[in-house]
């Protein structure tokens, strides 16, 4: 992972640093070779917890970047002693930041999907445009996704930080993009192929929200979407405070707890304990989270249960049958196990016909970016937002 320190941006700084980032760009000295196209094309899925940015020239298949960042700035303390941080850097990113977490103040950019500190915000994404290598003449576009249920604010706050990275945006809900991102372009022609953007059920649970949209071969209304405050950092939460009651001597930091739910998490029968071995208070010791780890899930689970039940409803009945079947869980969320059949038998048991539910699982992260990168692709010239 690359981790450079990059000042504040201003306004008036802003045009400057992007000069003096073409300059130091490997492309510097092939300003006499125009490029194979002179748009570059971005993926950018802003997680709250993990972030994942893609990058292609228009018309090239072949991508100039692929990276999984963990959404987080670190802001050196005040006082810190020299040469204790990389470079003596006043701010970290993503997994240097975690490294580095004793000796930094914390902030994240982003909370429930959208963003919840402006400067930090604008000084990851700066971060993440820094890892773009571009000639300076090359226009860049980036396609970001949004929760379902973002308003007009959470748009206008998205946009302004972008200002000044990017040339044009769009921004476009993330269910959708990731019913792109899954869709195998390879199998269109092949009758039996189910195809996700045809007429599918996106649930997509996040660390911030969990998000359900009807993908229907267009862009989602918001009819046809729903999004609730209920999704990875709320299961955190709940496990938390099921430890402390449990375990009132054990204080465990909320990476830790989130550690312990990404290795454990189930919905159902529980195949094996959730057991783990930590170091309290300097003594080795044993403790069993299994319990508290299934309820908060179970919650998780009635709460996507509910929302599906609240898109379908709004379905209409030439589409119902085949959208019930083809229902599809992404995001973080999706890793939970049992979660797929938990849903299809609770959507069966309450009486929908031959539900089917699957899992992405482990190649969510992904999906957002890699489907952002097919939008942009097929993007209209006139739906392109210009930022000034």
């Amino acid at each position: 992972m690359r981790t450079t320190y990059v000042p504040p941006l201003t306004a008036e700084t802003a045009k400057e640093a992007a000069r003096r980032a073409a300059a130091a760009s490997p492309f510097a000295d092939l300003a006499t070779k125009p490029p194979k196209c002179d748009v570059l094309l971005v993926g950018f899925d802003f997680g709250t917890n993990t972030s994942c940015v893609k990058a292609a020239y228009l018309g090239a298949n072949e991508l100039l970047l692929s990276e999984i960042v963990p959404t987080v700035v670190g802001y050196a303390r005040d006082g810190i002693v020299e040469n204790l941080l990389p470079d003596n850097a006043k701010i970290l990113f993503g997994q240097l930041a975690q490294r580095n977490r004793m000796y930094l103040r914390m902030v994240p950019p982003m909370a429930n999907g959208v963003i919840a500190d402006a400067a930090a915000a604008v000084d990851f994404c700066r971060y993440v445009r820094g890892l773009i290598q571009a000639p300076n003449e090359v226009e860049t576009r980036a396609v970001v996704g949004l929760p379902a249920n973002a308003d007009r604010t959470a748009r206008e706050n998205l946009a302004k930080t972008l200002t000044g990275l990017f040339d044009k945006i769009l921004l476009i809900p993330e269910p959708f993009l990731a019913a792109l991102g899954f869709r195998d372009e390879s199998k269109l022609s092949d009758p039996a192929y189910n195809d996700p953007v045809r007429n599918s059920l996106f649930v997509d649970i996040g660390a911030g929200t969990t998000d359900v949209c009807m993908v229907q071969g267009y862009f989602p209304t918001a009819e046809s979407q729903v999004s609730v405050e209920f999704a990875g950092d709320r299961v955190d939460m709940l496990i938390m405070e099921a430890i402390r009651r449990e375990y009132p001597d054990v204080n465990l930091s909320l990476a830790k707890v989130r550690e312990i739910k990404e290795r454990h998490s189930y919905v159902g029968r529980c195949e094996s304990p959730a057991v783990a071995n930590l170091v309290i208070g300097g003594k080795m010791r044993k403790l069993d989270f299994t319990a508290a780890i299934g309820d908060a899930c179970k919650q998780l689970l009635e709460q996507v249960f509910d929302c599906v039940r609240t898109v379908v409803a709004r379905a209409s009945s030439d589409s119902v049958g085949e959208l019930i079947q083809n229902i599809v869980l992404t995001g973080g969320g999706s890793c939970i196990r049992n979660l797929d059949t938990e849903l299809q038998r609770l959507l069966a048991e309450d009486g929908y016909e031959k539900p089917g539910v699957q899992s992405i699982g482990a190649g969510h992260k992904e999906l957002v970016a890699k489907g952002a990168l097919v939008a942009g692709r097929q993007a209209r010239e006139n739906q392109w937002s210009l930022l000034a």
